[in-house]
């Protein structure tokens, strides 16, 4: 029997609950729910695969034919193995998952993370047999749920644990899914292009840019050994790997480092970085203590427009994305930014001057605020090409999105038509009244070199904004009856004895 997305999505949570009340923190739920329903996955389509080797190969040990497995399970490591344990139940979870990492070092290397099972005072005995025994009740083969359903419900989980966690910087690990469709769909991969995240979170980007092949009918297996992210977290990392196999996707690299200070993937053949067809990030805002003092002689040459200063890294980002574009081609990338760093002087100034000056950046789309998690600041998108269409060329194109958005109790919200008008006004390059203006780099010039979104596209006056007399003599009469009440109520105070 197969489970509808709902219904997975619906017994997945419902698993996870199972820490509530427990000693474990709301906020590091996703270090030990996701990691188990990998290990759950991994289990029951070994079953499988064993299953379908008998019946092939008839009464032969189906060992003898380790090719039939996608990934080694060792004798031992199987989740009914830990299910069947009676004690010390985290030690035995926690040697399956080292065990199965060590026999699939190729590709699982690392992948389950650091999550500390045997710790007793959070994972009693009795805790981890209900968590487990929730999650055995959930069948996660083949033949039970699609790759696309399954990959669909841990995406589902980890906008969850990013809900839980709001206040706790997720924003770290997960950026709003309707953005990542924005930003994916304003670059339009191509099938067999390259892609790379250098501040990759959980993966959401890579697989945004692999879904949009996907959707128009391309085929996503020509992006096998293209996928490229790093990430500094290694909680994190590991989940964005598990995401990718969870997601059907094969042949790709997720390093776990920092990427200012230890870029993971240079081009022996040329001694630099290696580049990409399409970079694609949201990395932390205005990050400080990002490695300014490694920059200033930086091996792979990243400050080439100047460098940034300690307390904001934004363009130290910008920069190593820039640096990873593929000389050749049309090579773009989408970055997330702060909207301070499009009008900030200084270091950050003269980066973003001579950003302009190269023609590199080719369109600024202004965001609403509270959109993001971990920060009620409005964001911005900022697109940047190699070489620009000739009718792009000496031009950028500045959108006030600010008014786009669905008000929620906690968050705002980006929805469907809301990215879709952008990525209309986007393609179109063209004057929206009130809402984008492409302006050439000699205006940009008088203005300072700012890039600031008001300077150049002004919100639309309200039909209820009255003319200028009216204000005035609308403000006289607020201002007379403001100091009409401040008199009465000094001689109330006054008769009281309040007053001296």
């Amino acid at each position: 029997m197969s489970l509808t997305l709902s219904q997975l999505k619906s017994a997945l949570w419902d698993g996870a609950n199972t820490l509530r009340g427990s000693a474990v923190d709301r906020t590091d739920w996703k270090g030990y729910i996701l990691p188990l329903l990998f290990f759950k996955r991994i289990s029951d389509v070994w079953d499988e695969e064993t299953a379908e080797a008998a019946e092939t190969f008839g009464d032969a040990d189906p060992s003898l034919f380790p090719e039939v497995h996608r990934f080694t399970v060792p004798d031992g490591c199987h989740w009914r193995d830990v299910r069947e344990t009676a004690s010390n139940v985290g030690t035995a979870l926690l040697h399956a998952m080292q065990e199965i990492e060590r026999a699939n070092p190729d590709t699982l290397y690392r992948v389950f993370g650091t999550a500390d099972w045997g710790n007793k005072e959070k994972f009693t005995d009795e805790l981890l047999k209900d968590l487990i025994e929730g999650f055995s009740a959930i069948p996660l083969g083949n033949q039970s749920v699609s790759t696309d359903v399954l990959g669909d419900a841990y995406e589902y989980l980890i906008g969850k644990f990013a809900d839980v966690t709001r206040r706790n910087k997720a924003g770290e690990f997960y950026t709003p899914r309707s953005v990542v469709r924005m930003m994916v769909e304003i670059l339009d991969p191509q099938e067999g292009e390259s892609i790379y995240d250098p501040a990759c979170g959980t993966g959401g980007m890579l697989l945004g840019a692999i879904e949009h092949v996907a959707r128009k009918g391309g085929d996503p297996r020509t992006f096998f050994g293209k996928i490229y992210g790093q990430e500094k977290n290694l909680t994190t990392s590991s989940i964005a790997r598990m995401n990718l196999v969870l997601h059907g996707i094969e042949d790709f690299q997720i390093a776990r480092e920092d990427t200012l200070r230890h870029p993971a993937f240079g081009d022996a053949s040329t001694g630099g970085l290696l580049t990409f067809d399409c970079v694609i990030a949201n990395p932390p805002f205005s990050l400080k203590e990002w490695g300014r003092d490694l920059w200033e002689s930086d091996p792979w040459s990243r400050a080439r427009y100047g460098i940034p200063p300690e307390s904001y890294g934004d363009y130290a980002f910008v920069q190593h994305m820039i640096a990873s574009m593929a000389p050749t081609g049309d090579s773009r990338m989408a970055v997330v930014l702060p909207q301070g760093a499009l009008f900030r002087k200084g270091a950050e100034g003269k980066i973003r001057t001579a950003l302009l000056k190269e023609d590199l950046i080719e369109a600024v789309i202004g965001l609403a605020p509270n959109l993001f998690y971990g920060t009620q600041l409005a964001g911005c998108i900022v697109i940047l090409r190699r070489k620009k269409p000739e009718a792009r060329k000496k031009k950028v194109m500045i959108v006030d999105a600010s008014s786009l958005f669905r008000k929620g109790r906690a968050q705002n919200f980006l929805d469907p038509e809301h990215s879709q008008k952008i990525v209309e006004w986007y393609r179109t390059f063209q004057d929206v009244e009130d809402r984008a203006k492409v302006v050439t780099l000699d205006e940009i010039k008088k203005e300072g070199w700012t890039l600031n979104i008001s300077r150049y596209v002004l919100p639309p006056i309200g039909e209820d904004i009255p003319p200028l007399p009216e204000a005035i003599d609308a403000f006289k009469a607020a201002l007379a009856e403001a100091r009409a009440t401040e008199e009465h109520l000094r001689n109330v105070l006054n008769k009281g004895g309040w007053l001296e």
